[in-house]
């Protein structure tokens, strides 16, 4: 009978290390390993960031792109492989301004996280710890990434909160 899978949720703020620590958590175990990505590069900048993400990463990992349908590609996942998904903020931006249904994507997307199918780690960022944003959207976005948040969280078997490098166990 196959090991039951796990789930850690890493989060931070920006730059406080939890891709790296993300990764390094998945890279302890046999590769190959997959990387689901969820960002999309719309601009310069983002074309920076995601090509320092991968140049990070050698031929064990197998990228997957998952701006939209990250349920779908967790659960076509293999038994037993390591996952990383990096990151469920960018995720939830992009399901936003894609005008799908957030509570049912959201809900679904928590219900497969709760299910692992090996060892799987997901990255989020807290946005929740600054000032209240000035103009709806932005607090819509922040309401939706503390939510979610909050629902891997509880379905995680570990929780880890990144600050300056250092992780901290939560949960």
């Amino acid at each position: 009978m196959p090991e039951k899978g796990t789930l850690t949720f890493v989060l931070g703020g920006a730059r406080s290390g939890k891709s790296r620590h993300a990764e390094d958590l998945v890279a302890a175990h046999a590769a190959p390993w997959t990387y689901i990505a969820t960002g999309q590069a719309f601009d310069t900048e983002m074309e920076e960031r995601i090509a320092l993400h991968r140049a990070r990463r050698d031929e064990r990992w197998r990228t997957v792109d998952a701006p939209l349908d990250l349920a779908d590609i967790l659960e076509a996942m293999p038994e037993g492989a390591p996952v990383l998904v990096d990151c469920l903020t960018l995720w939830i931006s992009n399901t936003m301004l894609a005008g799908r249904d957030m509570p049912a994507e959201c809900g679904r997307l928590a219900d497969v996280l709760s299910r692992p199918s090996g060892r799987w780690v997901a990255v989020a960022n807290e946005v929740g710890l600054g000032i209240v944003p000035d103009n709806a959207l932005a607090r819509r976005f922040r309401d939706e990434a503390g939510r979610l948040n909050q629902q891997v969280a509880a379905v995680a078997d570990e929780v880890v909160f990144m600050v300056a490098g250092l992780p901290m166990r939560v949960k």
